[in-house]
């Protein structure tokens, strides 16, 4: 379990959530993430950036399965040290709560 220490990037709401949605995946395409937080390209591409950056998460591009399809996918994935910053930030927002409260 990573130790329980507050991270001010991640903490922002948008990159916490952006984080919540990749914790419990591999990766999952930007168009799923922009769908589910409901929000623009542009601004989701600016806190990948910012994310990135830190080393918290890899945006990589993938062609499709079929040969007909020449379309590319933009994935985003935790890194290990993505996960272990948002792991520890959770656990640092949970000891704020008080005793018998998850």
């Amino acid at each position: 379990m990573a130790e329980a220490r507050f991270d001010e990037l991640i903490h922002a709401p948008l990159r916490l959530r952006i984080c919540s949605l990749l914790e419990p995946v591999d990766a999952m395409a930007f168009g799923n993430v922009r769908d589910s937080l409901d929000i623009a390209d542009a601004h989701l591409s600016k806190q990948v950036k910012i994310l990135t950056d830190a080393g918290y998460v890899v945006v990589a591009k993938r062609g499709s399965e079929r040969r007909d399809d020449l379309r590319k996918t933009t994935w985003l994935s935790l890194t290990p040290a993505g996960r272990a910053a948002f792991t520890g930030h959770v656990a640092a927002l949970r000891s704020l709560l008080p005793e018998g409260v998850s």
